[in-house]
């Protein structure tokens, strides 16, 4: 399981176990794109990632057959098995394509194994925190296109500009979100861990994921862990954290790892300071202030707390030597990310498309749509795992309060954790927990009856929102639809 590959080896078969998911097949695509050939396996495959796997000629198939990965790597003969095999942390550790390679001498790396063997590079950029890390990475990556250094990347979504997900380039520069969850079953340390940060750029540490760190405290030991691994230098470019000095527990955290920083924020003390943020529906204008200079920014991003993601994007160029201008046009030119305050329709009525899966994120992304917006705004919310635990109720105590309505569908199936299977509440559980403090809650088994409550007597102005991580089962789709005919 620990065996090295050559990246340069372009002719290795790789196969993913678990290839349908946006991070994998990003790599997956890649590495494709490097010369290896690539397969696939999960357990249902849906638009967009199969249409863009068959689009590339990415082999892959449904369910978990080891007698099919070595078909699509030779003639049905053994000689045909892939070098080594790219397992996602979603994946059972009893699962077939997984015993068989363990059993036969395959290399089995988890894919934050492969992200940091094949994509990261010696001046690694690793952006985390509890929210704001897909964009950051993602702008970030954008900056650095811009500005000619060719580095690779990888970012938990997908741009609305069409840009993959993950590249591999020829630059000394690599950009990672950087995922606070498990690496893998038999891999309990944070993803981040495998990115070998030089740099690290810090948005939040907000107390997230109780199924994974069931106390605050070790949910802010895996960011101390990850805090410990970048370089102590002098040179900004051969080693910098920096961090939002907004909220009260990162500039604590970094006292007490010893590590010296650089700050952004709208803080008076902050390094890279932002203020004067003006936000309307076509996006944000700020001015960033360091050391006496001012820099104007304009973003096509939605909500004013895209200010602090923005400047600590900037902050970070400028500090690795790239140039305001070029840093303030990149800017000018990112769109940002789908699911993320995604206008699905804008008209009379706007439908929004967020991936916000917990109370806290839900109630950022409300309160963004409050400040800009002035009419009804209803919220169909759906929580990940971890946010449908016991442990998860008290942070939905005025989450809501940025929406006039509160809907809860159907929530997704889990599997069933043998060992303690009520651990998960479902729907209207979830929707009595958010009515303790909500005066207008409902709970809507039915999807199709979901998408006629929520249209029914929209007027101009309103909004729709969807706010969870998983797709919702084509209502948003549906209610585009109903609200284009109105």
């Amino acid at each position: 399981m620990t065996a090295s590959l050559n990246p340069s080896q372009k002719s290795q078969k790789v196969h993913f176990i678990g290839i349908c998911g946006v991070a994998m097949s990003a790599v997956a695509t890649a590495l494709w794109q490097k010369g290896y050939k690539v397969t696939g396996s999960d357990s249902g495959f849906f638009p967009p990632v199969s249409t863009h796997l068959s689009n590339l000629g990415i082999s892959y198939y449904p369910g978990f057959h080891p007698e099919k990965m070595i078909a699509a790597h030779g003639d049905g003969q053994e000689s045909g098995a892939p070098d080594f095999v790219v397992v996602g942390n979603a994946m059972a550790s009893k699962n077939p394509e997984v015993e068989y390679a363990r059993e036969h001498g395959i290399v089995i790396k988890s894919y934050p194994e492969a992200v940091g063997e094949f994509l990261v590079k010696p001046h690694s950029i690793v952006c985390t925190g509890t929210y704001g890390k897909t964009t950051t990475s993602a702008l970030l990556a954008h900056i650095l296109k811009h500005a000619n250094l060719k580095p690779s990347y990888l970012i938990g979504g997908v741009t609305q500009d069409g840009s993959p997900s993950a590249a591999i380039d020829s630059g000394e520069w690599s950009v990672c979100e950087g995922d606070e969850y498990t690496t893998a079953k038999w891999d309990k340390r944070a993803k981040f861990m495998h990115y070998r940060p030089t740099h690290l750029l810090m948005t939040a540490v907000k107390w997230d994921h109780a199924d994974v760190y069931p106390t605050e405290q070790s949910y802010f030991d895996a960011f101390k862990d990850l805090i410990a691994l970048v370089p102590k230098s002098d040179n900004p470019h051969d080693g910098l954290v920096l961090a939002c000095i907004d909220t009260e527990t990162l500039p604590s955290m970094l006292a007490d790892a010893g590590r010296n920083y650089i700050s952004y924020g709208k803080d008076e003390k902050a390094d890279y300071r932002y203020e004067n943020v003006r936000e309307s529906k076509d996006g944000i204008l700020f001015d960033i202030v360091y050391h006496g200079k001012t820099y104007g920014i304009e973003s096509p991003l939605l909500g004013a707390y895209n200010a602090e993601n923005v400047t600590g994007c900037f902050a970070m160029a400028k500090e690795i030597g790239i140039a305001p201008s070029d840093i303030t046009d990149a800017i000018k030119s990112f769109r940002g990310m789908k699911r993320r305050l995604e206008k699905r329709y804008e008209n009379h009525v706007t439908v929004i498309d967020d991936i916000a899966h917990s109370p806290e994120k839900a109630k950022s992304v409300l309160k963004t749509l409050r400040g800009i917006y002035r009419g009804t705004i209803t919220a169909v919310y759906e929580p990940n795992s971890g946010n449908r635990t016991p442990q998860s109720k008290p942070a939905y105590a005025e989450a809501f309060k940025g929406a006039d309505r509160v809907v809860i569908p159907r929530l997704s199936k889990l599997k069933v954790d043998a060992a303690n299977p009520e651990k998960t509440f479902e729907g209207d559980e979830l929707a009595a927990t958010i009515a303790l403090t909500h005066p207008n809650v409902q709970y809507i088994e039915d999807d199709a009856a979901l998408v006629e409550s929520v249209t029914a007597n929209c007027k101009d102005g309103d909004v729709i929102v969807f706010l969870g991580s998983h797709g919702f089962r084509g209502m948003i789709e549906e209610t585009v639809e109903k609200v284009a005919r109105l």
